[in-house]
């Protein structure tokens, strides 16, 4: 990763090259958005365009292919890269991150909304089977009204996938900026990051209530869960840290939220909201020589 990133910043044609060859491919989109991240980040807007733009032209193909994910990441890894270097501030960008994935849907919407209009009619096909007591206890317009919220839900999933995958280009992009200006910068910037009480009180309100709101506000519901799940990650490697746990744990965590993302991501969400409140990294040991950083040295 170190010589990938020094590549990077070796010069603006070996950039372009990194940036051009990872977003011609559409499963290494992420890559281009956390390369043309970095330079933003170091160099500034100016710079950074002048690299993202490079990265667009795959992308746009792809695009009109019929693909629009790379184009989408790297543009929102270039939005969120602009916030952070403005703000400083992980919970500016994971609050801007709910705005993202608005955007998101908005293409989604436009491009698969066929494909997601064919699976929900092939669930509400399989359903009067699968729960039968369930479904006809309800009547036409409840029926038709759990079929447009489930619509919009996974409207909203794929968007908040996208979402999450911005964000992680950015966080590839601010770690590389940290190893090569401000070793071990990042993990201290984002092991410090929580959420204000206010804000993860609302968005955690959102998540609970916007399914029952309709079609339009279920939407809401993953986007606003990712900004939630990310603090309370930031919170396992804050408090593993202060601990002095062994990466184990960590690990353990990772491997657990994929083998078990249904039980797991719903009590993540919960505790970003318990840790704004009482703050459980404040009331941990603190391990000498912890403290924030803007990722620069």
């Amino acid at each position: 990763m170190r010589f990938l990133a020094e590549f990077i910043m070796r010069g603006r044609l070996q950039a372009i090259v990194v940036v051009v060859a990872a977003a011609a491919i559409p499963m290494l989109s992420w890559l281009a958005a956390a390369a043309s991240s970095l330079v933003l980040l170091r160099r500034g807007l100016r710079d950074g365009l002048g690299v993202a733009v490079w990265a667009l032209l795959p992308a746009v193909v792809w695009w009109l292919l019929g693909d629009p994910r790379g184009l989408l990441v790297i543009l929102g890894g270039q939005l969120l890269a602009l916030v952070l270097r403005g703000s400083v501030s992980w919970q500016a960008v994971l609050l801007c991150s709910v705005g993202l994935g608005g955007l998101y849907v908005l293409v989604i919407e436009q491009m698969f909304g066929q494909s997601i209009q064919l699976l929900v009619a092939e669930v509400q096909r399989l359903l009067p089977t699968a729960l039968p007591e369930v479904w006809n206890g309800m009547d036409a317009q409840q029926q038709l009204q759990l079929m447009a919220v489930f619509a919009s839900v996974m409207t909203g999933l794929i968007a908040a996938l996208l979402q999450g995958l911005a964000l992680l280009a950015l966080m590839l992009g601010r770690y590389w900026q940290a190893l090569l200006y401000n070793p071990g910068g990042f993990g201290r910037e984002f092991r410090a990051l929580r959420l204000s009480p206010p804000l993860a009180i609302m968005l955690l309100a959102v998540v609970l209530m916007a399914p029952g709101l309709g079609a339009p506000a279920a939407l809401l519901m993953p986007l606003c869960s990712v900004p939630l799940v990310f603090a309370s990650l930031a919170l396992v490697h804050g408090l593993a840290a202060r601990q002095q746990l062994a990466r184990f744990w960590v690990v353990g965590l990772y491997v657990g939220l994929v083998l078990f993302l249904q039980f797991i991501y719903p009590l993540l969400a919960i505790l970003a909201v318990v840790d704004s409140v009482f703050d459980f990294r404040g009331r941990a040991p603190q391990v000498q020589g912890e403290g924030p950083t803007d990722g620069e040295g």
